[in-house]
């Protein structure tokens, strides 16, 4: 299983803000937004307080395995 944050990067584009204007928003890093990588859970905390959504709706899990 992998975990894709396609979601997130849609929300986004649907609010009209960028990646850079979450990272302010939230006061996350650059580091903090990988691309599809592991993200800890203090920083969806604050990316759902952000955007003021709940987790489903900026992750999910697919069946794609990550290579290792």
């Amino acid at each position: 299983m992998a975990v894709s944050y396609k979601k997130l990067w849609k929300l986004l584009i649907d609010m009209d803000m960028t990646k850079t204007m979450l990272r302010k928003e939230a006061g996350i890093t650059t580091a903090a937004l990988g691309k599809n990588e592991n993200v800890n859970t203090e920083v969806l905390v604050k990316i759902c307080n952000t955007l003021k959504c709940d987790i489903s709706d900026i992750m999910e899990l697919t069946n794609e395995r990550t290579e290792q």
